[in-house]
Order: structure tokens, then C-alpha cells, then sequence
């Protein structure tokens, strides 16, 4: 019988987060951000798909898939502490460059061996790394719109270093969570990023950049969602800017049946909305993201009860789920497994 991960991947719900390639003892499983090939009998075919043919049957892959574990009702439920901050070394970040700043903090403090982040390179594509140094770090900084397989990128990790930090957005920090509660305890520190959808790389670079934006690629410096639209700012100095809706449409199919914003399974959840421009909102969810804050609070500031706060989260992801629930929904009853959202605590 195939694992629960092959039905999630005939209904294009997969988040295609790498969980599984990260952890199936013997490679049966690849992912990739094309999915054209699903052929369960061939892995050298595969863009993203399950080997259930040469599958030994442990099913691993099903207790660490953020799909099938299903969402939980109320995401805030769990967030001991809210706050903004921003990193007192915050150059070249997107807000705060809170994420950043933990990281290159506990590097220097030898806290971690090890952190699975993503990068681009000068046209804008992604590219997942192991960071072993806060030199490292740097090259990170700034949001990424497009999604990779991040959590793949432990397989290596898990061979080479003890105290991993795994930095994502919710289905990566999900799955992140899963494999640390059921496989391997290595990762040490799960930050998670608030997160509306992501988008393809080709069609954010193809689509969405020179139709939607009317911008030259090589001309963009940043983009970001905010108060409300999608911004594109370019190196004339030129602002542009529409309305999400215009590009929501775009947005990876599974992304749609989401009903995760704010990273409820991460340690610590870093983003902007809440906070004040140039700061980002931080919320503590667990004891261990208590413990790895207070570890690098000094090369923070700390803004106290910060404006809009979390009335303005709490309306965003209201938001999210009035899209989104409805579908997911509608994908459970397609499953010969339950899932779906959960109210209990985590």
C-alpha cells in the first residue's frame, strides 16, 4: 500500500517542503519544484513524486508531512510572548533582520554547528544552503518569495553536524517540528516566517516580475508584501506597486489550501505585520525558542506592545484561512486518511 504522502502528491496539495527526502532511509522520494513526472516505479523519472514500488513500508514520510498532520484551529494559542525587535546588525535585511541576526548571534556564541537556510543568486533564483558560519548568514538576508525544498537539505545536515537551525516558512517550519518530534533531535531551533503564499521561481521571474509589474528583471533591488499589495522597487529608484489579488492568483497550487500564516509549529515566528516599518513582530511559541531569544537578546532592541500589533495578525490570518479553509476541506474528504483542523493545543 502506498504511503498517506502519495495520495498528498496526486492532489497537488504537496508543499513540496523536502521532508520526506530528508528523512526516507533509502532515497525513495525526491522533490522538486516541477511535478509533471510521477512515475511510482522509476525514480531516475521523477521531478517530485514517491517510489512506492521500492518503499520498505516504515512510512516515516507520513509522520513528518505537514499535510497530512493537518493545521491547528487557533495559531496563537501557543505564542507565549509578542514583541518587535530588530537586530542592532540589521543591514541589508528586509525589516528588523531579526532571523538574521539570531542566527549570526548563536554562531558566534557556538550554539549551533548548522543552519538550513535559502539564498538567491543576482537573477533571483533559489538556492538552499547549509550555513555553518554567521559569515554565512549574510548571504541570506531578505525575503524570498519562491519556494525550494528547504527541509531536504537536512539529509546532509543530519549526517555532518549535531545542533541544526532550520529557518522557514510554515510548512517547512511544520515539517521541521514533525521530524524533530518523531525522527531526529538535531535540529535544535525551528525559526518560522509569517507567510500568505509563495510562488514558483519561473513564475514569479516569468509572470509576475515582466507582465504583472512591468519591471526588467535585472532592474529589481526588492520586493515585499505589505499594507496590501505586492512591491517591486527597482535600482532608478522607482517604486511599483498592485494589489495582492493580482498576484495571488499565481501562487503554487498547495498554497491555496494552506491554513498555516504565522508559523504556528516554529520555536520562534519572525515577520513584519504587526510591527512598526523597519522593526519585525517576533512571537515565542515554545520554551526552547524562550531559551535561544534570551541567548541573543542583547544584540537586539526591543519595541514592548508594538503597533498594529497582533489585532492586524490575528485580521491576516482570518484572511488566509477565509480563502483557504474551504479547499483544504474539500481535499480531506478526497483522502482514505483523516486530517484536517484541529482544535487542541500543540
Amino acid at each position: 500500500m502506498p504511503p498517506k504522502i502519495a495520495e498528498v502528491i496526486e492532489y497537488d496539495v504537496c508543499a513540496a517542503c523536502g521532508a520526506c527526502e530528508a528523512v526516507c532511509p533509502i532515497g525513495a522520494v525526491t522533490v522538486k519544484k516541477a511535478a509533471e513526472i510521477r512515475d511510482p516505479n522509476d525514480r531516475s523519472l521523477y521531478e517530485k513524486g514517491a517510489g512506492y514500488q521500492v518503499c520498505e513500508g516504515c512510512l516515516i514520510c507520513s509522520r513528518i508531512c505537514p499535510v497530512v498532520d493537518g493545521f491547528i484551529e487557533n495559531e496563537l494559542s501557543n505564542v507565549s510572548k509578542f514583541f518587535a525587535a530588530r537586530s542592532k546588525d540589521n543591514v541589508g535585511s528586509q525589516d528588523g533582520g531579526v532571523a538574521s541576526g539570531i542566527l549570526k548571534a548563536l554562531f558566534k556564541q557556538g550554539k549551533i554547528d548548522c543552519a538550513v537556510g535559502i539564498t538567491r543568486n543576482e537573477k533571483w533564483e533559489p538556492e538552499v544552503i547549509l550555513l555553518t558560519s554567521a559569515e554565512d548568514v549574510e548571504r541570506t538576508r531578505g525575503t524570498k518569495y519562491t519556494s525550494d525544498p528547504v527541509i531536504a537539505a537536512l539529509r546532509e545536515a543530519f549526517e555532518k553536524y549535531e545542533r541544526i537551525a532550520v529557518i522557514g516558512v510554515p510548512c517547512q517550519a511544520h515539517s521541521a517540528r514533525l521530524i524533530r518530534d518523531n525522527v531526529n533531535e538535531k535540529i535544535v531551533l525551528i525559526i518560522g516566517l509569517l507567510c500568505m503564499e509563495s510562488f514558483y521561481n519561473e513564475v514569479m521571474l516569468e509572470t509576475i516580475i515582466p507582465e504583472v509589474m512591468k519591471v526588467k528583471l535585472e532592474d529589481v533591488r526588492k520586493m515585499e508584501f505589505t499594507k496590501g499589495k505586492f512591491w517591486v522597487y527597482t535600482s532608478d529608484g522607482e517604486v511599483h506597486a498592485v494589489p495582492i489579488k493580482d498576484v495571488a492568483k499565481y501562487a503554487r497550487n498547495p498554497c491555496h489550501h494552506c491554513c498555516d500564516y504565522t508559523s504556528v509549529f516554529a520555536d520562534i515566528s519572525v515577520g513584519s505585520v504587526g510591527a512598526p516599518d523597519g522593526w519585525n513582530s517576533v512571537f515565542i511559541r515554545t520554551d526552547i525558542g524562550e531559551k535561544y531569544f534570551d541567548m541573543v537578546r542583547d544584540e537586539m532592541e526591543i519595541m514592548e506592545d508594538p503597533k498594529p500589533g497582533l489585532e492586524l495578525v490575528g485580521k491576516l490570518i482570518d484572511m488566509k484561512r477565509k480563502n483557504n479553509a474551504e479547499h483544504f476541506a474539500e481535499i480531506c474528504k478526497k483522502f482514505s486518511f483523516e486530517t484536517g483542523i484541529r482544535n487542541e493545543p500543540i
